[in-house]
């Protein structure tokens, strides 16, 4: 007789008790150390359905929630028909968190701002009436966008699939778009998502690939390893000779969620992916940027990034797509 616990019952216990769903567990475990997190915790691990990949009809391919990081990274499938996902995956953390950590708990993770992660320090995010980071350390903060909570989402693989137009199944409910888990940030004041404590993400599903598309990620750090990215970003591009026919761009460490740059792609589609035309449709996102005192680095560094994802994944067309 199989163990395996049901969905609905585990939903039910975390409204029974309060509490928190526990995935991979190494955001949870970091938070419970620090004395911010308290829980209790529901673990999610023995749910089989949560794992791994498989096709999905017309060329996609579903993804479980639980599947690790390193596991992402190292798909065959996954490399070859989302390459930008593969590479953001394996660039994430450190070796030892990629072994434990998941793609659902990377997108639904707490952010990382210090006044959060300190216990004894009261803000918005643990029902708090303020955020201390505006008048305090916030060179990690926003540069785009100016919401109640000025620190940037976390998840590296949102934004790569924001480019896929993937879509998050959640049990119990029709799937949504991955970018309808966080909405516009605005509503982001005690959470760094909108799924209710009790709704559990089950896998992420991915559409088939373009013909020929190219995609590339990059991050920009302070230090080689180990690092969270200051900014980073994803783009994915389908060409017609030397014309772009679709681009899907997106980036993280700017704004209070991973954003689509419709600025971006709006610039490319339809013209030659020449030098100038990649730096100008890149320079579009200096028009979104309103720094805070601390963050105007952001703001060339949020150009330079795009820029250099689109010149990766645009010069990539005999090599194949950019990891």
């Amino acid at each position: 007789m199989s163990t395996e616990p049901d969905l609905t019952d585990l939903s039910a216990t975390v409204r029974a008790r309060g509490g928190e769903l526990r995935a991979g567990g190494t955001d949870t475990g970091a938070r419970q150390r620090s004395g911010v997190s308290t829980g209790p915790f529901t673990d999610l691990d023995a749910a089989a359905d949560l794992h791994g990949t498989r096709p999905l009809p017309g060329g996609g391919l579903r993804i479980g929630a639980l599947t690790t990081l390193a596991a992402l990274a190292a798909d065959p499938q996954v490399r070859a028909g989302w390459p930008a996902l593969a590479a953001s995956a394996g660039t994430a953390a450190t070796p030892q968190i990629r072994a434990a950590g998941t793609l659902g708990g990377n997108l639904l993770q707490r952010n990382r701002c210090w006044y959060y992660r300190n216990p004894h320090v009261s803000c918005l995010q643990k029902g708090g009436a303020g955020c201390p980071a505006r008048e305090g350390d916030h060179h990690f903060g926003v540069v785009s966008g100016g919401g109640p909570c000025i620190t940037p989402h976390p998840s590296t693989l949102a934004t790569a699939l924001l480019t896929y137009d993937a879509e998050a199944e959640i049990h119990g409910e029709s799937p949504r778009g991955v970018a309808d888990l966080y909405g516009d940030g605005d509503r982001l004041h005690h959470a760094d998502h909108l799924l209710p404590p009790d709704r559990i993400l089950t896998a992420v599903r991915l559409p088939a690939p373009l013909p020929g598309e190219r995609a590339a990620y990059h991050r920009a750090t302070g230090r080689a390893h180990a690092e969270w990215p200051l900014v980073e970003a994803t783009a994915r591009l389908a060409l017609d000779g030397a014309t772009v026919t679709h681009a899907a761009v997106a980036a993280g460490g700017v704004a209070r969620v991973p954003l689509r740059l419709p600025e971006v792609e709006a610039a490319l589609i339809g013209r030659e992916a020449t030098a100038e035309a990649l730096a100008a449709a890149a320079a579009t996102v200096l028009d979104r940027c309103r720094p805070l005192p601390q963050t105007g680095y952001k703001t060339t560094l949020f150009r330079d990034t795009v820029l250099e994802v689109l010149e990766q994944a645009a010069g990539t067309a005999a090599a194949g797509p950019a990891h």
